[in-house]
């Protein structure tokens, strides 16, 4: 079983583990990261704390945006891909009002036709937030048939919009995204 964020943190409260529960659980929900294949954009950043800080794979740093909502991150892959989950790392203890509230997942081929697939509520979240997605039609079952690649959301890009904070904060502090696709089974391709 994962470590919580309390387990993880020093004697400081702070988490200095360079991975996450998320990551250390990839082998055995047959997922891979796949978002060093894309291309991340923001719709704003306050200086030193943008795409780099998201993706460093610390929890000790964070994106902040600067502006009006809706914050918006965006990623783009090159190609169609399969979309088995995206991880949220919010730390509500540290961030207090810039902490989402409620984010959106879309997805599509690009920003001009992207579909709402999931909003999702947050309610003062500490450590890896994993919201599974699937196509539309493929509905939200947890059984193994519900578990296969026709069933995952295929997408050139998702945009993660945080549509409101806690507390009616403005800007927010998001501290790490994973996005992870099926894992391939390798042994299976070479066989057949």
């Amino acid at each position: 079983m994962p470590e919580t964020p309390d387990q993880q943190a020093g004697e400081s409260g702070v988490d200095h583990s360079k991975t996450s529960p998320v990551l250390d659980e990839e082998d055995k929900g047959g997922k891979r990261e796949i978002g060093g294949d894309a291309v991340w954009t923001l719709s704003t950043a306050k200086p030193g704390n943008g795409v780099e800080q998201l993706r460093d794979d610390s929890t000790d740093t964070y994106w902040q945006s600067d502006g009006p909502q809706p914050h918006l991150v965006n990623i783009q892959f090159h190609n169609k891909v399969s979309i088995k989950e995206v991880a949220i790392y919010c730390n509500y203890r540290h961030d207090e009002s810039y902490t989402p509230s409620k984010i959106s997942i879309r997805a599509g081929t690009h920003f001009h036709d992207l579909q709402e697939i999931q909003e999702v509520a947050l309610d003062e979240p500490n450590g890896w937030l994993s919201i599974p997605l699937r196509r539309a039609d493929a509905g939200y079952e947890e059984n193994e048939a519900a578990n296969t690649d026709e069933s995952y959301l295929r997408a050139f890009m998702i945009q993660i919009a945080i549509l409101a904070n806690h507390e009616n904060g403005r800007d927010s502090h998001i501290r790490q995204i994973k996005v992870f696709g099926p894992r391939s089974d390798i042994a299976g391709c070479l066989a057949g």
